[in-house]
């Protein structure tokens, strides 16, 4: 039987593969996908310049794909992996879905809402909270993001 570590590590590569793409888009590269009982329900990158949006962030986009696959904004039972420490915005929209997890990669020291800069996904004082995981793939997630922006000061 795989442990927890071992099914958390496959999604993350999946989610770098995601952030992978973004890069070669000129996007920050942020993947994220959204699990439900070991299967893959929705899957996005960041697509913020395709789009013009700046919501569109990876999170954001599996959660709205996720909520129409379902029909429901509550989104229970899942998991969510991401690349990067999600930000207030995407850690806000997580509560609200009622995710029962969070996953992700590297922390964001300049923005993270899941433990690093803030807390919001676990504040007592909110409706929901999440079970988080960090540091899953950790320097492989960081990397993606630190060879992107090397890139983009050449």
């Amino acid at each position: 039987m795989v442990n927890g570590y071992q099914v958390d590590e496959k999604f993350m590569e999946k989610a770098i593969g995601l952030a992978r793409k973004a890069a070669d888009r000129g996007e920050v590269p942020v993947g994220a996908v959204l699990v439900q009982g070991g299967q893959v329900v929705s899957e996005a990158h960041n697509r913020r310049e395709e789009l013009g949006d700046a919501t569109a962030h990876a999170e954001m986009l599996v959660i709205r794909k996720a909520c129409a696959l379902f029909g429901s904004w509550r989104l229970h039972d899942c998991t969510l992996y991401v690349t990067l420490e999600p930000c207030p915005m995407c850690a806000g929209a997580m509560v609200q879905a009622r995710i029962e997890r969070l996953v992700y990669g590297t922390s964001d020291p300049k923005g993270g809402a899941a433990g690093t800069l803030y807390d919001l996904v676990r504040d007592s004082r909110l409706n929901h909270r999440l079970q988080v995981t960090g540091g899953v793939l950790e320097a492989e997630c960081a990397s993606v993001l630190q060879n992107f922006f090397r890139q983009r000061r050449k």
